[in-house]
């Protein structure tokens, strides 16, 4: 896949009215460049003398704000201007909110080297064989107690818990003190209680000076701790175990963890797996190759072999627990899978929780499951998802090892950032000392005593995927997809004598999703003669008449005369036909 790239006028103008100064001697810069208005798309860069350092580059799935859009994208405008000064792309963990920003981005940033783990690494390399790059992505594996120098910085890491194996913090070592970044965390826990693995990991911190901590918000606003990942391990071992039927399990592919458990259990209990879903296939595969999980040739089956094994011996694992329309769970809802129809022994476990946005797509894929007779257990009933961000005690712990002078909430919408920030002023960290951020801006930390939000602003316009083109999101082309969605459209053609500036027949209209033309006969008469009467006038004098004038005045009373009678507002679409 090759993607083409397009920038808008309107942001180079403005870019180019607004250039924001290069930081200070004696300053650290700090950008979310996404991240910080939404859940996905966290990308956030670190910038103090000549050298910036760019933390993960995810993107986010479309929203009922952006219709036929692929992908959101952090805005790296701010990048691409100073891409000589970037020092490296340091990627936290796997997931897609935080990897799958790369192929789209990287060669506009310069293409700079990516520090990361060994799993993630793969898996980015493994995105990237699907883009046709003009330059190969340049991968340095790191371990988690490694220590390594970019630009004047050194850069150290630490070991995070999360729902994908190999996750880590960053540390960079400025003049001031360090800046503590956690990526997407959650504490491993016993009834409240850190693990030793977690003690030991945070211990890094126990004689460091931090200057600013950025951190993952998303779970802030719940309280206590969250369901420790091993409450989930030990709730589908014993569904595994005591199946009597098929078992069913939809989970996200980049839960790594938790499908390398289900894989064991099967395994444990002589049954066999079916991995039904091309990103989970590649994850496990990926998985097997780097040695986390081991499994009999065996145990995995193909799908199109389901029906040789007696059915209280397979579990199948699937995607589409979010209601995913082409999904492989969606398919056997609705009865178009090729090989697997449900039956009434069946057991389907949903190991997700439901998005914010997909609820009615979740419930329906619900209902299409349940009128075939399968049992459904969700979280809501069962352990059998937990969250891999952390609730409020988890948090409190996790500041309390840290200790930060300056602090900067990150990953989430304004409230979570805003709880965050609050829970960080009881915690001991002044109120003048913590930032809540929107996309773009710019956060400096002056001499190490200071922190302010200032008054520039790095380009924040939304940067979408559209097939194979990256391009910034126009607010009017997304307000005309959604008035389509919603209102519908009206074609209304003229044709007018170029002599008389008459209507040479009664004009033509075309509506689609707004009124059915058959059964509004009336209303359709009434607006032929608000066309005949616009265009006539605008073209009452035919050899001096402006025909973009007239178009825009019929589109105007044809609007306004729709709304009156429907209260609707489709998109009028004009058209005059000279003859």
């Amino acid at each position: 896949m090759r993607v083409e790239h397009q920038t808008s006028s309107r942001e180079r103008a403005r870019t180019a009215a607004a250039p924001i100064p290069p930081p200070s001697a004696d300053t650290v810069r700090i950008i979310p460049l996404g991240g910080v208005e939404e859940i996905g798309r966290n990308m956030t860069a670190i910038e103090f003398g000549n050298d910036i350092f760019v933390l993960d580059c995810g993107f986010q799935f479309r929203e009922e704000e952006t219709p036929g859009v692929d992908y959101i994208l952090p805005n790296t405008g701010y990048l691409e201007e100073r891409r000589d000064k970037i020092r490296g792309l340091l990627i936290s963990h796997g997931h897609l909110d935080h990897i799958g920003g790369i192929p789209y981005v990287l060669d506009r940033i310069g293409n700079p080297t990516i520090y990361t783990r060994r799993l993630t690494g793969k898996m980015i390399q493994k995105r990237q064989e699907e883009f046709a790059q003009t330059t190969p992505a340049n991968i340095r594996e790191v371990e988690k107690d490694e220590v390594i120098k970019l630009g004047a910085a050194t850069i150290r890491f630490f070991g995070v818990t999360h729902t994908v194996p190999d996750s880590m913090g960053i540390i960079i070592e400025t003049p001031w003190g360090d800046v503590v970044f956690t990526g997407d965390i959650k504490l491993n826990h016993d009834n409240g209680q850190p693990s030793d693995e977690e003690v030991r990991e945070f211990g890094v911190f126990k004689n460091r000076k931090v200057l600013c901590l950025l951190m993952d918000s998303t779970n802030v606003w719940q309280p206590g701790f969250s369901i420790p990942e091993r409450n989930v391990y030990e709730t589908l071992e014993n569904i595994v175990k005591n199946s009597h039927g098929r078992l069913i399990i939809a989970m996200f592919a980049s839960h790594l963890e938790r499908l390398i458990r289900v894989v064991h259990f099967a395994e444990k209990y002589g049954k066999k797996i079916v991995i039904d879903g091309r990103s989970m296939r590649t994850n496990i595969e990926i998985a097997r190759e780097l040695g986390l999980i081991k499994y009999k040739d065996d145990t995995v089956v193909a799908v199109e072999n389901l029906a040789q094994y007696p059915p209280e011996r397979m579990v199948i694992l699937a995607t589409g627990a979010q209601g995913d329309e082409f999904a492989s769970l969606a398919r056997i809802g609705n009865k178009s899978h090729k090989y697997i129809r449900l039956q009434p022994t069946d057991t389907i476990v949903l190991s997700s929780s439901v998005i914010p946005g997909n609820e009615r797509a979740v419930q329906k894929l619900k209902d299409n499951l349940s009128r075939q007779g399968a049992h459904i257990i969700t979280y809501h009933a069962s352990d059998v998802h937990a969250s891999g961000h952390g609730n409020r005690e988890e948090a409190v712990w996790i500041h309390k090892q840290v200790k930060p002078k300056f602090f900067v909430p990150l990953h989430g919408y304004h409230y979570m950032l805003r709880v965050h920030a609050d829970l960080a002023e009881e915690l001991g960290v002044p109120a003048a000392n913590t930032v809540v951020p929107d996309n773009g801006s710019v956060i400096e930390i002056t001499k190490g005593e200071k922190i302010v939000k200032t008054n520039h602003k790095a380009p924040s316009e939304l940067r979408v995927v559209e097939g194979h083109t990256v391009s910034e999101l126009s607010d009017v082309l997304m307000r005309d997809r959604k008035a389509l969605g919603q209102e519908g459209f009206c074609v209304v053609v003229a044709t007018v004598d170029r002599r008389s500036g008459r209507l040479h027949k009664s004009p033509d209209i075309i509506s689609r999703g707004f009124v059915y033309l058959r059964d509004n006969k009336e209303l359709m008469d009434q607006t032929r003669l608000i066309i005949r009467k616009s265009v006539e006038q605008s073209m009452r004098n035919p050899r001096s008449a402006d025909l973009d004038a007239a178009r825009e005045d019929l589109a105007d009373s044809v609007a306004r005369f729709l709304l009156q009678r429907t209260m609707k507002r489709p998109i009028v679409i004009p058209v005059i036909v000279s003859i």
